[in-house]
């Protein structure tokens, strides 16, 4: 990928950072230029990826942090006063597992799903908004899916809070959008991560049955993530942006669905 300076400036926190969606998200905000505030559970492997980040001339930043945890989200958001505070949020972090039916889901495990899926973003939108406010401009990313508008078997807790983010980002844009903060969905499909093995690895509902050819490659959802950032997502604020779709496929300068 060539080097851009278009997020020159620009300071980017991801959470989920670590690998998947929000690993190159990181990468390709650093191609672009941009400063990195780089979130996770796993701070061994976000260190590895400041590492190479900065040894290839860029600016990162590593925190440890459990989104479900509103102190951790807050360290998080104050460690990007360093460049400045943040411009871009990229609420990415997510779960899917354990996946079951509800009968024979586990209570505890349930309740983290919301905390990482929904209580997450919140936190972290409710922390970066006041210095988004103060500067009369900032862009939010949650990372949505079609879980959000779709129920699919074993995974009532991935739906629901799916369908709550969508919720939030409605709320979030009609609270803010006049004061200059930019709050869009982003429903990617299925992804080539971590938790489509898990998906497959569960055997429930049609999704697991898919090839692995089926899925999308992380990089094409960080691409989305930048054209999103730009004048792009305009016309999505407030709602999901898909990749499901030729229209969003042709945006995007992406292979066409056929």
């Amino acid at each position: 990928m060539a080097r851009t300076d278009k997020f020159a400036g620009t300071t980017v926190l991801i959470t989920g950072a670590s690998r998947g969606i929000g690993r190159a998200s990181a990468c390709y905000f650093h191609q672009n230029g941009a400063n990195l505030v780089l979130a996770a559970r796993s701070k061994a492997a976000l260190d590895e990826l400041v590492s190479e980040i900065q040894t290839d001339g860029g600016h990162a930043v590593a925190v440890a942090c459990d989104v479900g945890n509103a102190q951790d989200v807050q360290r998080a958001v104050d460690a990007a006063s360093v460049f400045g505070g943040v411009d871009i949020l990229v609420n990415n972090a997510g779960l899917i597992d354990p996946i079951a039916r509800i009968d024979e889901s586990d209570p505890d495990a349930w309740s983290q799903i919301v905390d990482v899926n929904l209580k997450g973003p919140y936190y972290a939108t409710r922390a970066v908004l006041p210095g988004m406010v103060e500067k009369g401009s900032g862009t939010i990313i949650n990372i949505s899916s079609g879980a959000a508008t779709g129920a699919l078997e074993g995974w009532s807790h991935y739906c629901a809070t799916k369908a709550g983010l969508l919720s939030l980002t409605k709320c979030s844009d009609k609270e803010y959008r006049d004061l200059g903060v930019r709050v869009i969905g982003l429903s990617p499909g299925t992804v080539a991560t971590e938790m489509q093995v898990q998906i497959k690895a569960s055997g429930i509902n049609p999704v697991s049955q898919l090839d692995p050819d089926a899925h999308i490659s992380p990089d094409w959802v960080a691409k989305a993530i930048g054209y999103l950032c730009g004048e792009g997502g305009d016309p999505y604020l407030g709602t999901d942006f898909s990749m499901k779709t030729n229209e969003g496929r042709n945006a995007l300068g992406l292979p066409l669905i056929s």
